[in-house]
This record gives C-alpha cells, structure tokens and sequence, in this order.
C-alpha cells in the first residue's frame, strides 16, 4: 500500500514550487523592465514624428515602420548609394569612438594589471599607509565628480595641444576607467596562488617570466572582463567628450546628443544614432560573455 502524503508534506512540496514561480516571475518582469528602453529606441528609428509623439509601440499594429531616422543619417537600403554628408561625419564619429574606446582600455588593461600584480605580491608602505590603503584610494577617484576635473582638464589640455585629439581623450578615458581595472585584477590575482610562483621561480624563472607565463594565462578572464567594462564606460562617455572636443575628435554620444532642430529634438534621427551605439557593444557581450562572468565572478568564491 502507498503511503498518503501529509498536510505537512504537501505544503513542503508547494513551497518551493511556489518560491521558483515568484522568482521566475520577477526576473521576467526585470528582464522587461531592462530591455524595454532598447526596444523603445530600436523601435523609435523606425518611426515618424506622429508615432513618436502618440506614443506608439508595436510595429504594423500601432505604427508603420518607416525608415525615416536610418534615412536622415543616409543608412536607409535606399541611400547607401548616394553621397552624404551626414553619414560621413556618421563613419568619422564612429571611428573615432573606436579608436579613443579601444584605445584606452587597452591601455588601462595593462597599466592596471601591472598595478594590481604589484599590490598582491609585493608590500609598499608610504608612511601608515599600506597596500589596501593604496587600492582603496584608487577605487576612491571614482567617487570625485567629473565636472570638479573640468577646468583642471581643459587649462591642462590646451596648454598642452591636446585639445580636440583623440590621444588627449585615450589618455583622459585611461586615467577614468584604471581604478575599476586595477580592482578587478586585484580580486583576480589574489584568487591564483603564489606557490605557482615560487615553483617557477625555482626553476629558473625571473618575476616577469613568472608574470608573462604563467600568471597572466591564468588571469585572462579577468582582464577580458575589465576590458569589456572599460570599453563600455569609455563608448557611452559624454561629458568629456564634449568638453574636451570640437570637430577632429568628436565621439559617437556627442553626435547622438547633437540631434536637435529648429523644431525641437528629432528623436527618430537620435534613436537610429543610438541603436548604432548600442549593437557593437551588444555583439561584443554576446561573444565573450563567458569571460565577463568569469573574469567578475572570480574574487567571489575563493
């Protein structure tokens, strides 16, 4: 005879079904909530003034798509054959967010790892203040306001032509963006070993040979993962951009907040803009997401 389930046993059985059901249904409803301004922008370049205005929503059931937004910018199917001057200084904004992004993570990438190699390995002392005291007042830049920085920056920049440059903006994007990778690669180098180390060192292997051979393969990961947060901090930075830029170096988020008119904002025009923002980043999430939950999960469990 099968034994009958208790109330007890019944109620057990209910409450994590229950739990799963409340859980999956709040990260629905948080997926919704994040996705939906990237919908809204994808859906806004293919709008016309009136559809943006009433607040249309869903294509061929509110609204008509309309390749009014790519059109301006002269990256409709219908004008890619012809000359425009829009979707040329489109292209030159393009590069140059490239160029000043990559850049810049790069160079924060290796700077950073360098640093934060140093702080796990080795003892500093600068008075009372020791390595944690040093990487905390790394991670405490972040917390000054870019706007204090403006004027320092743009006296600095101009006394030292580096005004309108995309080496002045790398530089400056560099020194934003080297607090979050040294902290990244810190949780990232103090997860390896040291006795990896100390077994090439007995085998003949000097610092940077232990360094360059054996500790950076292993902390690739992580500094795929701090790469990729650069990059993205780097590409969607305006305040800068603006300030330190004229017509040479001008990134793609100041062309973006540029498209207004006599008329107000064209807001069909500005989501075509941002849609082209959003999808290198996005194809570059997609293809290494696998290092960027490794490379920032890797100080959590140890």
């Amino acid at each position: 005879m099968r034994a009958q389930a208790t109330p007890a046993g019944r109620a057990r059985r209910r409450g994590p079904t229950a739990g799963r059901v409340i859980v999956y249904a709040l990260l629905i409803f948080w997926t919704f909530v994040s996705l939906f301004p990237i919908y809204w922008t994808i859906t806004t370049s293919f709008k016309v003034a009136a559809d943006v205005t009433q607040g249309h929503l869903i294509p061929w059931i509110d609204f008509q798509p309309d390749w009014r937004g790519w059109r301006s910018l002269g990256l409709s199917p219908d004008t890619f054959e012809r000359t425009s001057t829009v979707r040329d200084e489109f292209l030159k904004r393009f590069e140059n967010s490239i160029i000043v992004s990559v850049g810049a993570s790069l160079l924060a990438v290796v700077l950073g790892s360098l640093a934060a190699y140093g702080l796990t390995r080795f003892q500093y002392k600068f008075g009372k203040l020791g390595n944690k005291d040093i990487a905390f007042f790394f991670l405490s830049q972040l917390i000054l306001p870019p706007v204090v920085l403006a004027m320092p920056f743009l006296v600095l920049y101009k006394e030292l032509a580096l005004l309108d440059t995309r080496i002045g903006l790398i530089l400056l994007y560099t020194l934003t963006v080297l607090p979050i990778v040294i902290w990244i690669m810190r949780d990232q180098f103090m997860t390896i070993p040291i006795e990896l180390e100390e077994a090439a060192f007995i085998d003949g292997a000097s610092v940077w040979g232990a360094f360059l051979r054996i500790i950076l393969p292993i902390a690739l990961p992580g500094m795929v993962a701090a790469f990729i947060l650069s990059l993205v901090l780097c590409w969607n930075e305006y305040f800068f951009a603006a300030l330190l830029t004229s017509t040479d170096a001008k990134t793609l988020p100041v062309m973006v907040a540029s498209q207004t008119g006599s008329q107000g904002v064209n807001w069909w025009s500005m989501a075509a803009l941002a849609t082209s923002a959003i999808l290198p980043l996005a194809i570059v999430g997609v293809l290494l997401e696998r290092y960027i939950i490794k490379g920032l999960s890797a100080g959590a469990v140890k």
